[in-house]
């Protein structure tokens, strides 16, 4: 398994952070690992659910694990997937079905909200754990996101699928994200 990180930059005025929605559905553009030319463009990756592989009774001896995404590329035999690893303790869920918070700095890399100080810098947003795949661009839907605006209100569905989000709110006044851009390294 290769672990990926979505970075991610914007430009805030008047919005003190901006985060991923902790349960929400990612759109992801990826590629087979093994193959370049074969790859899947806009697939949505259910970050709020857990998939057990369905394996056949004659392949049980083959180490499955659960994933968010799977798909098996054409001329292979095995499943390529998709582990999200943002604010999920994955087993802790597979055990008792609960979602438990988890940081994970074991990889000397620590997701976080893009805050103000951090205006046209990349920052890891999110982890994922793929096999036999390789996320290469991330879409936005428009629900992903919330932000905080300069006067500490949330603001929930920030839509950010054409790179730019404004809001206007009487008592902090203007909000502004712009030049919103990702990358996965």
């Amino acid at each position: 398994m290769v672990l990926y990180v979505l970075y991610a930059k914007a430009d805030l005025e008047g919005v003190a952070s901006l985060s991923l929605t902790p349960g929400s559905d990612i759109c992801v553009s990826v590629r087979n690992t093994l193959a370049h030319d074969q790859k899947r463009e806009r697939i949505v990756v259910e970050t709020s659910e857990l998939h057990r592989a369905d394996v056949p009774d004659h392949e049980k001896h083959r180490a499955e694990h659960s994933s968010h995404f799977a798909l098996t590329w054409e001329g292979e035999n095995t499943r390529s997937t998709i582990r999200v690893l943002e604010g999920v303790d994955v087993d802790e869920k597979e055990k008792k079905g609960k979602a438990k918070k988890r940081s994970h700095v074991g990889d000397g890399i620590v997701t976080r909200d893009i805050q103000l100080r951090d205006n046209g810098r990349f920052v890891p947003i999110l982890k994922l754990e793929c096999d036999g795949l390789e996320p290469y661009a991330f879409h936005p839907m428009g629900k992903e996101f919330s932000a905080i605006n300069g006067g500490g209100k949330k603001i929930d569905d920030v839509d950010l699928s054409s790179g730019e989000w404004s809001d206007y709110d009487l008592s902090s006044g203007t909000s502004l994200i712009k030049n919103f851009e990702t990358k996965f390294e």
